[in-house]
């Protein structure tokens, strides 16, 4: 199943710019292997606000349960607020027809 989540990151006040630095490389290497194990499909970012740190991401789990769980080992979930939206295939979604489909009037 696919979910569509909103993650919101705060840094606490006083965090030291090292800490944060060494977090986002490490989130960066945890991104990386959620692709390739095939859970994290696509990462957006919105128009931002100064300061703030927001991703939308596009992540495939079995269930919301595998799904947080994938959440939790990003190394800046410590800090993260996350929306998830469960998304079910629309009858109309072109990405879901096969090159045939397209080819029939």
């Amino acid at each position: 199943m696919e979910y569509l989540t909103d993650m919101v990151t705060s840094v606490p006040e006083g965090t030291s710019p090292t800490k944060v630095d060494e977090l986002r490389a490490a989130e960066a290497l945890r991104a990386a292997e959620l692709a390739k194990a095939g859970h994290l499909i696509r990462l957006w970012r919105p128009p931002l606000k100064p300061g703030e740190w927001r991703s939308l991401g596009l992540f495939r789990a079995t269930n919301e349960a595998e799904l947080r769980q994938i959440l939790d080992s990003l190394p800046l979930h410590i800090w993260m607020k996350v929306s998830i939206t469960p998304l079910t295939p629309h009858p109309n979604d072109p990405g879901s027809r096969s090159s045939q489909d397209m080819d029939r009037p």
